[in-house]
């Protein structure tokens, strides 16, 4: 699959690079897994003198042997003696970066920690003593981003307020999903395309998967999902093994019972029969992976809300792939595949309603979208999107099949809003189903 998007992140890049010739850049670089980091990386900088330089699990003496090759290959940089420490190397990068120009790029650098915490006070020591002379473009990124916010946000690490740029490369829009199927499938149906957001959420490395396997329609791409060869049946352990480590375990049975329904707080506790606050705090506010989803405009402190897992990949993972590993371990995948079949309808029509929220933010015309619903759980409406400049906003009731959608029902909902936060609002209503994607 050719590469696609990425402009404003491309110009971040290329700007910092340029600005490294006057004085030294530290670009910090987060994303999760196989979200595209590497290409972006490669795209940007192909055609300069730069080195990339993947952090293994490795032990020091290790990792800096197989840097140090490779520094010295891709920046023809002539290293004396065997390099056996972290602060040895990265002190030859600053020295060398004092002489010329170039860009040195570590992947994954979050696995420094696992390696040796004490490697980033190193770090900046180095950095502190020659950035103001050296003229080296330096980009981290990583894919444990709960560990590289950790590393370079928190006040109590020595990398705090070091780096010069910092961002996050997020999954494709909607409107690259549809431009990338679109040049590999034109006669794709909005069910092909609900398929392939349910599935991969945007994530590059997951759409290039199903490109490159002609899967184009919603039957190919749940066939490919469940072959026994599928790259998609052990990504979402992996994701959680790199993120938990030790804790992998007890998060991973939260994460369990959010996709099997237990989306409130009470439920969670209840399952597992303990106070799990701590447990959705952190796969909340440190790890991403959980939102507490809250009706829109809603105070601060609501205790109407529920979670849900925001990765769509994961949602999906956890709900068809995850209860399910004794059918794929006794090579039963037909049997998984039927039974995605048999839930698809429902699971996608939840799918439905996340794709058009997020549509709705991408188009850049709303400042919230969310849903909507009262302390009993009643008076549902799937998406309001309200603009607070203009007190605009928009109601929609969103089903797979749009005879089953009724606007005279969806009226009678928006009336019973509470006047104190949506009075203002001129709202317009409207109807949204597959035939609109």
């Amino acid at each position: 699959m050719k590469f696609y998007d990425r402009d404003a992140e491309l110009n971040i890049l290329r700007q910092t690079y340029q600005q490294s010739f006057t004085s030294a850049t530290f670009t910090v670089l987060m994303g999760r897994r196989r979200v595209g980091k590497t290409s972006l990386v490669t795209r940007c900088f192909q055609g300069t003198e730069y080195a990339y330089l993947f952090v293994s699990n490795d032990s020091e003496p290790i990792l800096c042997r197989k840097l140090q090759e490779a520094i010295e290959q891709q920046l023809n940089i002539s290293i004396y003696g065997s390099i056996r420490t972290f602060r040895d190397l990265f002190e030859i990068i600053m020295k060398e970066s004092l002489k010329r120009q170039f860009t040195v790029v570590f992947d994954e650098f979050q696995n420094l920690y696992k390696i040796n915490s004490s490697i980033f006070s190193e770090i900046q020591d180095l950095w502190d003593r020659y950035h103001t002379q050296s003229h080296i473009n330096l980009i981290v990124s990583g894919s444990i981003v709960s560990l590289m916010k950790r590393i370079f946000e928190d006040k109590n690490e020595p990398l705090y307020g070091r780096p010069t740029s910092k961002f996050m490369l997020r999954q494709f829009t909607i409107s690259v999903l549809k431009q990338i199927f679109a040049d590999h499938n034109s006669n794709y149906t909005n069910e092909d395309l609900l398929c392939l957001y349910m599935i991969t959420g945007g994530v590059a490395k997951y759409v290039e998967l199903l490109m490159d396997a002609d899967c184009f329609t919603k039957e190919k791409m749940l066939n490919y999902v469940c072959r026994p060869d599928s790259y998609f049946l052990t990504e979402g352990r992996d994701l959680i093994n790199n993120e938990f480590g030790s804790d992998y375990n007890t998060y991973y049975s939260v994460l369990q019972l959010i996709a099997a329904g237990a989306n409130r707080r009470g439920d969670v506790d209840g399952a597992m029969q303990k106070d799990m606050g701590v447990y959705l705090s952190n796969l909340e506010q440190n790890f991403g992976m959980i939102a507490r989803i809250k009706p829109i405009l809603s105070s601060v402190n609501s205790k109407t809300s529920s979670y849900e897992i925001v990765d769509p990949f994961l949602r999906f993972w956890f709900r068809f792939i995850c209860p399910y590993q004794s059918l794929i371990e006794s090579g039963q995948l037909k049997l998984l595949r039927t039974n995605i079949a048999m839930h698809y309808e429902q699971f996608s029509g939840r799918t439905l309603e996340r794709y058009f929220q997020t549509k709705l933010m991408e188009s850049g015309r709303y400042t919230q979208v969310g849903n909507w619903w009262n302390r009993k759980g009643g008076n549902e409406i799937d998406l309001i999107a309200i603009n607070e400049f203009d007190n605009t906003a928009v109601a929609a009731e969103i089903k797979r099949n749009e005879r089953k959608i009724s606007l005279q029902e969806l009226e009678k909902k928006v009336i019973e809003l509470p006047r104190s936060q949506f009075g203002k609002y001129d709202f317009s209503l409207t109807k949204l189903s597959i035939s609109d994607m």
